[in-house]
């Protein structure tokens, strides 16, 4: 099947300079998950909106479902659904008549079961009769999701869903693009939060000064970038590494209570047995070992850093 989505060497430089995008080339598979992750100013911004047919690209090409973003603009705005990064809304409209009236922009006719299916599944029923003006900020995000999704798009995005939304409806919000996958919505979201893109993406897309970085399946990722630790805590502590041990790379904390020793989970070998074979020979007590896995966070400053 092919990709509801195919970027090809697209690149875009504003007026005053900027090189927002350079070269970047991507498919994005129908109803996956994808997250990109990049800090502020890394292109995620605009490599939505041209997609949305907000800006218009430099070189490349987009296509949608098959039809260019730009000749076929009408087929690709119609199937795709944004929830923007700012709170933009009537503020005295209230919640049915807004989500209402941007369905019938799209030149849908009317449907008020589909509005109250869309409300209710967003835990905004209750508040239909609400002027936006009286909603909270949380609620007032719920609605752009409730806008996007008024024509009854095949695609969503999401830029910067959670932003400003505290944790308990930030998962919340979780189950809700779960639950629109589960119904073969396609969703792209940009993120801040790491943990909401491990928590809910199937692929990760890094994107840093202008540059796809990577894009990998998040398991895989995991796998292939991950590292894990086993800190070694000790019974008596230590001045320095004994000699024999130099060899593993292991690191000294600075009370001299535990040893760290980084090795790579893809390895056949980690080299743990003999590392315990060598303490013991050594003469160095063990009191408790434990490991830990690099998070997703860690990978992604990494990779960064690694390309700045």
């Amino acid at each position: 099947m092919p990709p509801i989505i195919a970027i090809k060497n697209l690149s875009k430089t504003y007026d005053n300079g900027h090189r927002a995008l350079i070269d970047v080339s991507l498919d994005i598979d129908s109803g996956e998950i994808l997250a990109l992750l990049g800090p502020n100013g890394a292109g995620k911004t605009s490599l939505i909106s041209i997609i949305c047919g907000i800006v218009t690209p430099g070189s490349g090409n987009v296509e949608v479902d098959g039809h260019d973003v730009i000749t076929g603009y009408r087929h690709t705005r119609r199937i795709i659904g944004l929830v923007p990064q700012e709170i933009s809304l009537e503020p005295f409209s209230t919640v049915f008549n807004t989500v209402a009236f941007t369905r019938g922009l799209f030149g849908k006719a009317s449907d008020r079961k589909y509005i109250e299916k869309i409300l209710r599944q967003l835990s905004l029923w209750d508040k239909k009769d609400e002027p936006i003006m009286n909603l909270s900020g949380g609620m007032k995000r719920r609605v752009l999701i409730a806008k996007a999704l008024s024509h009854e798009p095949r695609i969503l995005f999401l830029d910067e869903p959670s932003a400003g939304v505290d944790v308990e409806l930030r998962k919340e919000m979780w189950e809700i693009v779960r639950a629109l996958q589960r119904d073969g919505v396609t969703i792209i979201l940009t993120t801040h939060y790491i943990e909401e893109a491990e928590a809910i993406a199937e692929r990760i897309g890094i994107i840093n000064d202008g540059y796809l970085l990577l894009v990998e399946d998040k398991t895989t990722l995991m796998k292939q970038m991950g590292r894990k630790q086993m800190m070694i805590e000790l019974q008596c502590p230590l001045e320095n590494i004994p000699d024999g041990l130099d060899t593993y790379g292991l690191e000294l904390a600075e009370d001299g209570k535990i040893l760290v020793f980084n090795y790579d989970i893809t390895d056949k070998r980690t080299g743990i047995t003999a590392l315990l074979k060598d303490l013991n020979t050594s003469g160095v007590l063990l009191k408790d070992v434990q490991t830990k896995q690099s998070s997703l966070e860690e990978i992604f400053v990494n990779l960064v850093k690694d390309k700045s």
